[in-house]
């Protein structure tokens, strides 16, 4: 039998173009350290900035360092399992998170694995953790409420959709309280959540959850959890995390809101990874990027232009001072980064003043733009009157004899304080914030003892629902302070303090 030499190279040639395309082609490297969440890396000497790893045992990493001989990563997941010698591919990839409506309700890593003991969690989507904010062109100004229900924000420190507002203050001040109410508050609004828990602990994390079920706030909220047990490249991922996730709503034309608690503890994060890649030090030791890890994350809220579907995404970032250290390097950062703060003084809160903001040296840069007319009638007032009331507080400790004008303005002072207090986890709708501000700066609380505001305040409410119900009805339709509803409201005051109110 004769060989036919020229079918058999065919054949040959045929078999061997199949198999390179079967083949896949991975650059691979070895690891030459590993520890305390990161490892270098031997090889790889086409890998990119912030490419995505793949590590002998599944665990995936990504490039932080680009040095002349290796490269410095960190590691999503257990260290302990990398040993030195272990190869690592290059996946040409950027990091991702998996999005869609399956994360609405649960309980997630920053990777987007469910931590709640729920079923897995089947995707068919993901979106790039870290990407560039839209531009000027792609966005629109700040101009629709996202009411918090706290009466001292919605009046004087309002928050727009797409607007970055920033929660400041010592520990145990209140701060994550605030960020709760409002996540309740968008209870029916359509207003999709994220709550991302940075270095906290499990057992805090847990009852937020728990509080967040109770009023029926997880229907519409995705939890984003790296507790503190967890590496420091989790905590340092898991807000960029949140915020792809809720971009994939923003861009599908809903509103989202996403809340940092809190961003100190991801820049001790990112600063205990610099250090161990040896990255040089700056001012307290946190590396000169720092201030970008941030501005990167808090430039993605906008609220996008009619041309983009006009979504939105609100952020409510959480530092936390030491000692009211305010011009410190991490809240200093983030002050200018923002577009206004709320800040949670101890004193106040000490004193029993909850929510404890300092209005004072709190601000919205987006101001009234955020208001709707109705609040932006009655508050004009109100932060006058307030700040008058503190000024003359000050005067007043001094034991002076006041005039009649000053003590009046001192009473109503200490009962706009009063009527501003509210309890943790009952927001406001809006239109009842305006009633009873309206009832405050108007004068007709002037008469109430101060110890008795508070039972005025929900005694009126009840009594407005029970017979001024359509005046209520049309004053959250219309959301203006028209003549018709000013004079009904005076109406049913003078009518509620001679019939119903007993001295």
């Amino acid at each position: 039998m004769a060989i036919n030499v020229a079918e058999i190279t065919s054949i040959l040639k045929h078999e061997i173009a199949e198999f390179q395309q079967q083949v896949e082609v991975s650059e691979v490297g070895t690891v030459i350290e590993v520890g305390d969440g990161i490892a270098r890396i031997y090889g790889l000497r086409n890998a990119m900035a912030a490419e995505l790893l793949e590590f002998k045992n599944g665990t995936m990493g990504q490039v932080f360092n680009l040095d002349e001989d290796s490269i410095g990563a960190v590691i999503f997941g257990n260290y302990l399992d990398i040993k030195e010698g272990d190869t690592v591919k290059s996946t040409g990839r950027l990091l991702e998170v998996p999005v869609g409506d399956p994360v609405i309700g649960r309980v997630v890593t920053p990777l987007g694995e469910p931590i709640d003991g729920g079923p897995a969690i089947q995707f068919r989507e993901t979106r790039k953790m870290d990407i560039v904010a839209p531009g000027i062109a792609d966005r629109q100004p700040v101009k629709e409420p996202l009411q918090t229900g706290i009466k001292a924000i919605d009046s004087m420190i309002p928050i727009g959709r797409g607007q970055r507002e920033l929660i400041i203050g010592d520990r145990k001040t209140g701060k994550t309280a605030i960020a709760l109410d409002t996540v309740i508050a968008q209870k029916g609004t359509g207003v999709k959540c994220f709550y991302i828990a940075i270095g906290q602990k499990e057992s805090t994390v847990a009852a937020i959850v728990d509080v967040l079920r109770e009023h029926g706030a997880m229907e519409y909220t995705t939890v984003v959890v790296a507790t503190a047990s967890d590496p420091a490249p989790l905590q340092y991922i898991a807000p960029y995390a949140g915020c792809a996730m809720a971009e994939y709503f923003m861009w599908k034309k809903q509103a989202t809101l996403c809340v940092y608690d809190d961003l100190s503890k991801q820049a001790a994060s990112y600063r205990q990874l610099s250090l161990l890649l040896r990255r040089p030090p700056g001012r307290e030791a946190y590396p000169g990027d720092v201030f970008y890890l941030h501005s990167r994350l808090l430039e993605r809220a906008v609220k996008l232009s009619d041309a983009n579907g006009g979504g939105s995404l609100t952020a409510l970032p959480i530092i936390e001072t030491q000692e009211g250290e305010v011009s410190a390097y991490i809240p200093t950062n983030v002050i200018s980064i923002t577009d206004g703060q709320i800040y949670l003084e101890p004193d106040l809160f000490f004193a029993g003043v909850r929510p404890a903001i300092n209005v004072g040296i709190s601000v919205s840069r987006v101001g009234g733009n955020a208001q709707n007319k109705a609040m932006k009638k009655v508050a004009g007032s109100l932060r006058l009157d307030l700040a008058a009331y503190r000024e003359l507080e000050a005067f007043a400790q001094l034991g002076t004899e006041l005039d009649k004008a000053t003590q009046a303005q001192l009473d109503r002072g200490a009962r706009l304080v009063e009527l501003l207090k509210q309890p943790q986890f009952r927001p406001m709708p809006v239109e009842q914030e305006v009633i009873v501000i309206y009832s405050g700066t108007q004068g007709f609380l002037d008469d109430v003892p101060i110890a008795r505001v508070q039972e005025f305040q929900n005694a009126f409410l009840q009594f407005i629902d029970a017979k001024y119900g359509g005046m209520r009805q049309l004053l959250a339709q219309q959301k203006e302070l028209t003549a018709d509803i000013e004079s009904q409201l005076k109406q049913a005051l003078k009518e509620f303090k001679t019939t119903v109110w007993k001295k």
